[in-house]
C-alpha cells in the first residue's frame, strides 16, 4: 500500500501522511489518530531506510533492560512499546542484565545512527559508563537514576513506598520485620532498604534483619527466607523489595509448616499479575509500570525534538494494596 491510499483510507492530504510518519508537531491530533488508524488497518510498512534518508531520523529507539524476566521491567517495556507505537516508532529490546559489555554491543547502533533515542534500566552503579558510551545521543532512564540529575528519569520514590510497607507491618503489631533486597548497585535496592531501615528507628523497633538474593527470581528469594528461617529469632514479618523474591518467600515459610500471615505476614513491592496469583495474595507497593513507560518514551520523545530542553525527573505515585498475605 502506498503514503496515497493511506491518504484516501484516513480522509487527509498525503502532506499530512507524511507528517505523520515523520512524526512532525503539527498535525493536529483528530488527523494523526486517523493516519495511524489507517495505517494499522492496511498493515502499511513504509521504508524505514528511505525516511531515515530524507529525515536523518530513524524512528528506532533502544531500550535496554536489566532483566526482561522480572515483571516490572516487562510492564515498563510494553508501556514504551505502546506509547513509542502511537508516535510511530518502533524499539529495539536488549536484555543487557546490567552487564556493561552487553550493552556495550547494543550502544554500537548509536554511531551507525540505527536508533533516534535510549531508555535504560540499568544499574546505578553503571551509569557513569553509560554516560561515556551514550554521549549526546537522547537519552531517559527509568527506576535508576543519578542523584545529580544529569539524566532525564521517571520512577516512584523508593524510600517513601518501602517505608509505608514497615509502617504498616508495625501497624498490624508485627515486632521482627525481616527485609529481602536484591543487589545494592541498584539505586531502587539502596532506597528501599533506606525506607526499611528509616521506619524501624522511627518506630524505634531494634530489630531488623537483612538478606540479600542473588537475582530477582522466585528460587532466590526463597532461598534468602529460608536463611532467615535458619537464624537463631526468625521474623514475624518479611518484607521483599519485589514481588517475585516475596512469592518465594512464601513457599520457603508454607514448606518449613508455617503460615502466612498468622506465623510470619509477606509483602512485596512492584504490584504485578504474580501478587494475585500467589495463595495467599500478596499485600504490596503498586508501582505503575506501565505508565512509567509511557512516561519515558514521551520524556525521550521531547529529548529527540528538543536536544537542548532541561533535565527533567519525574517522580510518579504509587499505593500499597492490602491483601491476605499481610
Amino acid at each position: 500500500m502506498s503514503i496515497q491510499k493511506i491518504a484516501r483510507l484516513a480522509g487527509v492530504s498525503v502532506a499530512t501522511v507524511s507528517r505523520v510518519l515523520n512524526n512532525s508537531d503539527s498535525v493536529k491530533d483528530k488527523n494523526r489518530e486517523k493516519v495511524l488508524e489507517a495505517i494499522k488497518q492496511s498493515n502499511y510498512q513504509p521504508n524505514l531506510l528511505a525516511r531515515q534518508l530524507r529525515t536523518s531520523r530513524s524512528s528506532m529507539i533502544l531500550v535496554l533492560v536489566s532483566d526482561i524476566s522480572n515483571p516490572f521491567c516487562a510492564d515498563v517495556v510494553k508501556g514504551i512499546e505502546e506509547q513509542a507505537e502511537k508516535n510511530g516508532y518502533r524499539i529495539l529490546l536488549c536484555n543487557s542484565g546490567s552487564n556493561i559489555e552487553r550493552s556495550r554491543s547494543s550502544l554500537q547502533l548509536l554511531a551507525g545512527k540505527m536508533v533516534d533515542g535510549i531508555i535504560t534500566m540499568d544499574a546505578f552503579s553503571k551509569l557513569p559508563e553509560l554516560t561515556h558510551l551514550i554521549g549526546k545521543t537522547p537519552w531517559v532512564q527509568c527506576a535508576e537514576y543519578a542523584d545529580a540529575g544529569e539524566i532525564s528519569c521517571v520512577g516512584i520514590d523508593d524510600a517513601d513506598a518501602s517505608q509505608e510497607v514497615v509502617r504498616y507491618l508495625s501497624g498490624k503489631g508485627r515486632q521482627r520485620i525481616a527485609l529481602i533486597n536484591h543487589d545494592l548497585s541498584y539505586k531502587y535496592a539502596q532506597l528501599r532498604q533506606k525506607g526499611y531501615t528509616r521506619q524501624l528507628e522511627s518506630s524505634k523497633q531494634a530489630w531488623q534483619a537483612i538478606t540479600y538474593a542473588s537475582e530477582l527470581s522466585f528460587s532466590a528469594g526463597k532461598l534468602a527466607m529460608e536463611k532467615l528461617l535458619a537464624a537463631e529469632e526468625r521474623p514475624d514479618a518479611v518484607f521483599a523489595v519485589s514481588d517475585t523474591l516475596a512469592a518465594g518467600a512464601m513457599s520457603a515459610i508454607q514448606q518449613a509448616g508455617l503460615r502466612v500471615p498468622e506465623d510470619i505476614a509477606v509483602a512485596g513491592f512492584d504490584g504485578s499479575e504474580l501478587a494475585e496469583m500467589v495463595s495467599p495474595p500478596l499485600t504490596t507497593i503498586v508501582q505503575p509500570s506501565k505508565d512509567i513507560g509511557r512516561k519515558a518514551f514521551s520524556l525521550l520523545l521531547h529529548k529527540i525534538e528538543h536536544p537542548d530542553s532541561p533535565t527533567q525527573r519525574i517522580m510518579m505515585s504509587w499505593h500499597l494494596t492490602e491483601r491476605a498475605s499481610a
